[in-house]
């Protein structure tokens, strides 16, 4: 591998890692009066979510109205969108397959 670019990959996690907070900071809980008047998350705000969930989980422990799921969800298709979304974050089975020996 070139020097210059393994040089190069802690900026460029931690400009992605910036930014994905910089999106994500905007993630807030919903009153439960408009849960019942509002339409029900689907699979793609399911992938939303569970993509940004490491940033929101870690932003809940400081601010009661950040949540990592969304209650007012359609069931099964927000949450394979959310545990999809997770696993792209959090690097999902790959990283156990692809270990070098």
């Amino acid at each position: 591998m070139n020097k210059s670019i393994s040089k190069r990959r802690p900026w460029i996690f931690l400009a992605l890692a910036a930014l994905v907070l910089m999106i994500t900071s905007c993630a807030q809980a919903v009153d439960y009066e408009i849960l019942i008047e509002t339409e029900p998350y689907g699979f793609w705000n399911g992938l939303w979510h569970g993509i940004i969930a490491p940033i929101s989980f870690i932003i809940s422990l400081f601010k009661e109205e950040v949540v990592m799921y969304a209650v007012n969800n359609n069931g099964a298709w927000y949450n394979l969108g959310f545990l999809m979304g997770a696993s792209m974050t959090l690097g999902g089975s790959c990283k156990a397959s692809c270990k070098k020996s």
